[in-house]
């Protein structure tokens, strides 16, 4: 069983973290460099952004990961270093500084950034922070989750504690994300450790599957990002028989995970750029799995649909028509439609037509700042969950100056 405890990615045994403002940042209050330390080599896997313009951390993290193992994470806020002709010079030299400053291997350091694209970056902020950062090195998450934010609202931290084998084990992730999120990994930018004793060979296999009933399941506008990346630090220091095949220690590390993973989605959707509330919408009856993750993501990715949520606007046509459109295999004569919160729930369609409600009642209902969308195909027994934002004024507000 899985049980929520406090900590974030200091809760496992055995890590440290910190957040110091280094001047990628003009903003000084800000904390722009995040550094998550393991005392001990760590079995580590990653997923990264589908889109082809990539930024040119993933590509040094993916040379450092080719043996499963890493020790030290370090990301930088203000700056994606992407699309920069010394951007993996610049990735590599922030491992090797880092590295030196902890008496580590520069291949035992993952590195990502976020920010702008195309903005040009030295070696000067780091460093000038690296030292400073090791420093700081600390039990609390806290300043860690903060620097990795650009947009963000709030920070997104969780922390686990489950059994494997009789032996308590832990596990803690932050994230950040609130614009430039899309289906096709990893939407975002995620760490998560753990003290749970795994093979890499098994954590590559839980992230990789667990990503597409998560993250992969996070829309807020369309667009995926270049720099998107989820990567998982395990150091066995709990003391657990390590896991090197499935079974069912694997299966208890895959529900600690998910609970995590879960978790920092429905964070990363409720704090979209400019968002009033979260959207989540559960699709049952589907024919297949493929079916299913499709049609959600359709209807939270929905443009219409969102403005909808914004205005607290019953438009069940929308849900349809995204239904429609979004190449799952669907009978729509069949499709029904409800809307959900705390504030109650309202029938809107059965069998792909309209049913009389209270318009009076949807609107308390949508009214709320987390919305559900139940969608039933009547298809099939296969169901899915996808998690997205309402699109406000506020929205274009924050993009149409983002870089200025």
């Amino acid at each position: 069983m899985t049980e929520i405890i406090k900590g974030g990615v200091c809760a496992p045994k055995g890590y440290t973290a910190a957040g110091v403002h280094c001047g990628v940042r003009r903003n000084r209050s800000k904390r722009d460099l995040a550094l998550i330390y393991s005392e001990k080599t760590a079995s580590a896997a990653a997923v990264y952004t589908t889109n082809l313009v990539k930024g040119a951390p993933l590509a040094v993290t993916k040379k450092h990961l080719a043996d499963g193992r890493a020790r030290a994470i370090i990301c930088n806020s203000g700056n994606a270093n992407t699309c920069n002709a010394n951007g993996e010079y610049i990735a590599g030299e922030t491992c090797a500084l880092l590295a030196a400053g902890l008496g580590i291997a520069a291949e035992d350091v993952i590195v990502a950034s976020t920010g702008v694209i195309g903005q040009a970056m030295s070696m000067e902020p780091f460093e000038r922070g690296i030292p400073e950062l090791i420093k700081a090195l600390g039990t609390s998450s806290a300043p860690a989750a903060e620097a990795i934010m650009t947009t963000d609202t709030v920070a997104k931290e969780i922390a686990v504690e489950f059994d494997c084998g009789g032996v308590k084990c832990r596990m803690g992730g932050m994230a950040k994300g609130s614009g430039m999120i899309h289906p096709n990994m990893a939407t975002m930018l995620g760490f998560i450790t753990s003290d749970c004793a795994i093979s890499p060979e098994m954590l590559a296999m839980a992230l990789g599957e667990d990503v597409k009933s998560s993250f992969n399941m996070v829309t807020v506008d369309g667009d995926t990002s270049t720099n998107d990346m989820v990567a998982v630090l395990a150091n066995g220091l709990a003391g657990n028989a390590p896991i090197s095949a499935p079974g069912a220690d694997y299966e208890a590390f895959c529900e600690a995970l998910h609970t995590v993973t879960v978790y920092l989605s429905r964070r990363i959707a409720g704090d979209g750029e400019g968002a009033t509330k979260l959207l989540d919408c559960v699709v049952t009856g589907a024919k297949t799995l493929s079916d299913a993750r499709t049609a959600a993501r359709g209807v939270v990715g929905s443009t219409l649909l969102k403005a909808a949520m914004f205005g607290a606007d019953a438009n069940w046509g929308r849900v349809l028509c995204a239904v429609g459109y979004c190449g799952a295999d669907v009978d729509i004569g069949r499709v029904g439609v409800k809307f959900r919160s705390e504030a109650g729930e309202v029938e809107v369609c059965a069998n792909g037509a309209g049913v009389d409600f209270s318009e009076e009642l949807a609107a308390k209902v949508l009214g709320e700042d987390e919305v559900y969308i139940l969608v039933s195909l009547g298809d099939g027994d296969a169901s899915a969950e996808a998690w997205g934002c309402d699109l406000t004024y506020e929205y274009v507000k924050i993009n149409g100056d983002y870089r200025t």
